[in-house]
């Protein structure tokens, strides 16, 4: 569990991507805000504090994960393919400080009681949590028994999702019932001051994206109201997106997708993002989630599961570090991806960015990109690479 911390912390000397680019300046943490921002500040006199020199270092906003199975997802094979709840550490080390969960294919023996309550959870061990109501299906499982209702009455509710599309584990619902859902979630949305987004998972069904091009289509319900994720998962399927994004829609790429996770027909994630970045996708129109601790089922030609794996938060960060050095995208717009993209199109406030006011939630990497430092909300959570504070129920030295 957390351990008592200063209420200032000065991070001295450091390369700020905030994420544009702001030179080496000196951070000022007081509490859970970025207090100040500049050269040469100083520690205020007679408080607790502690400073931290970060020379040869880079300072990045924590990453927003928009799309964790919190309490586990999966059991596409069977009840022994159900994955594990995500624990704080796991989260921390992989650079994310901010994570919105959500259910997947089993909207029956995972509820989204437990997924609001694992997600309050999380948040009192340090980190910033949202969820989504509902799961692949429609009619999708609920709190109060309406889409709009959860997001409107529950504070952490913020969208729908994931529901699924073009996937042989969805409900099949048809357009008008997706529509419906649609318009559920954008009026929930408008009348809460909150995003209202629908996750709209995509899978490798021939239809592709388009029902979402219909459902879209006469302008009632904006392209914007959805976040398609998974786009990478073929190369069809990117290029939907990459049509769709060009047209004001956003394209969600799954980190934890790809050749090398078992995903054959994959695009490597950073590869996705260069390739719709060459194509004149505006980077304002790009995210990336991680899909952590979801199952990583994988299919036969008859759609019989032959192997199953877990998605790791952690390529997030492997995925970034890609995009600068395999891909030759700015750092300062390979972060601007998993930061502020995110932090817009979800309306969190005071996330994504190193600005004053803004919640101290900031990383920071070394020259080989490697994560050396996290603080979440102004705690210190991972140091010189490890972990310092451990989720409840985490074996640990300080708590074992």
């Amino acid at each position: 569990m957390s351990k008592t911390q200063p209420f200032f912390t000065l991070l001295r000397n450091a390369a700020i991507i905030a994420p544009n680019e702001l030179g080496k300046q000196d951070i000022l943490i007081a509490g859970s805000k970025i207090a100040a921002i500049g050269k040469n500040l100083e520690l205020p006199q007679g408080y607790d504090g502690k400073e931290i020199n970060l020379t040869d270092h880079t300072v990045l906003p924590g990453f927003i994960d928009s799309h964790v199975h919190m309490i586990g997802g999966g059991g596409e094979g069977g009840y022994a393919t159900r994955t594990p709840e995500i624990v704080l550490s796991k989260v921390t080390t992989s650079g994310v400080t901010t994570l919105i969960g959500c259910l997947g294919t089993d909207g029956t023996t995972r509820h989204m009681e437990s997924l609001l309550a694992k997600a309050r959870g999380l948040e009192e061990e340090g980190l910033s949590t949202y969820i989504y109501t509902g799961a692949y299906e429609i009619p999708t499982p609920t709190i109060t028994g309406s889409v709009r209702k959860d997001i409107i009455i529950i504070d952490k509710i913020i969208g729908t999702g994931e529901i699924a599309m073009s996937d042989h584990r969805s409900a099949q619902p048809t357009k008008s019932e997706y529509q419906k859902l649609a318009a559920e979630a954008r009026v929930g949305g408008m009348l809460s001051g909150k995003a209202g987004i629908i996750d709209m998972h995509l899978g490798d069904g021939a239809d592709g994206m388009k029902l979402l091009y219909e459902i879209t289509a006469n302008g009632e319900i904006p392209k914007a109201q959805f976040l398609p994720t998974h786009v990478n998962r073929n190369a069809k399927l990117l290029d939907e997106s990459i049509a769709w994004a060009k047209q004001g829609g956003m394209m969600d790429i799954t980190s934890g997708v790809s050749p090398a996770s078992g995903s054959s027909k994959a695009i490597k994630p950073s590869a996705a993002v260069k390739k719709a970045l060459v194509k004149g996708v505006p980077l304002t129109q790009i995210t990336m989630s991680s899909d952590g601790n979801g199952s990583m089922p994988i299919f036969d030609e008859k759609g019989n599961t032959i192997g199953v794996g877990v998605a790791s938060q952690a390529s997030m960060l492997e995925e970034v570090r890609d995009m600068v050095q395999a891909e030759g995208i700015s750092l300062s717009d390979a972060v601007q991806i998993v930061t502020s993209n995110v932090a817009h199109v979800l309306k969190l406030r005071h996330k994504g960015t190193i600005t004053i006011g803004a919640d101290a939630d900031i990383l920071v990497i070394n020259k080989e990109f490697h994560l050396k430092e996290v603080w979440c909300k102004g705690q210190h959570m991972v140091e010189n690479g490890k972990p310092i504070v451990f989720g409840t129920f985490e074996a640990s030295s300080s708590n074992s």
